[in-house]
């Protein structure tokens, strides 16, 4: 058996852990008062490019899109009046000045690196923890 694959793949699994990326939603529950602002944090860590995401998920829902960060542009604008700006590459906060009972769900902050230079993505969809909002 020859030594060339065996180290090609401990040198694969050695730059795959070094390019480890990360999402993390540091809380997990927070309560505002409706028509105040509302700022949801996240904080990540990619070595390589990638799209940026925040998804809401009602009680027994499915996931819904609010906004993505391709490119570009550092604020983003999304659905349901959030907005969302790139700022730099470890944190991307989902605002939006006027909370509404509607807004109590579950949210997600997600990434999906690319393939630099190019459009094609990897499949690679990581996602925090998700974070609780209570509107009162």
């Amino acid at each position: 058996m020859s030594l060339v694959p065996i180290t090609v793949l401990i040198t694969l699994l050695a730059l795959r852990g070094a390019g480890a990326q990360s999402v993390t939603q540091p809380d997990s529950y927070i309560t505002v008062s409706e028509r105040s602002r509302l700022e949801l944090r996240c904080n990540y860590s990619s070595p390589v490019s990638l799209y940026l995401f925040w998804y809401m998920q009602y009680p027994n829902q499915g996931l819904q899109l609010l906004l993505k960060y391709i490119s570009g542009e550092g604020l983003v604008s999304g659905i349901k009046g959030f907005k969302a700006e790139f700022i730099n590459e470890t944190t991307f906060h989902l605002e939006k000045p006027l909370a509404h009972w509607r807004d109590s769900a579950k949210y997600f902050c997600a990434l999906d690196d690319s393939v630099p230079g190019t459009e094609k993505h990897r499949g690679e969809m990581i996602a925090g923890a998700g974070l609780r909002v209570g509107i009162c």
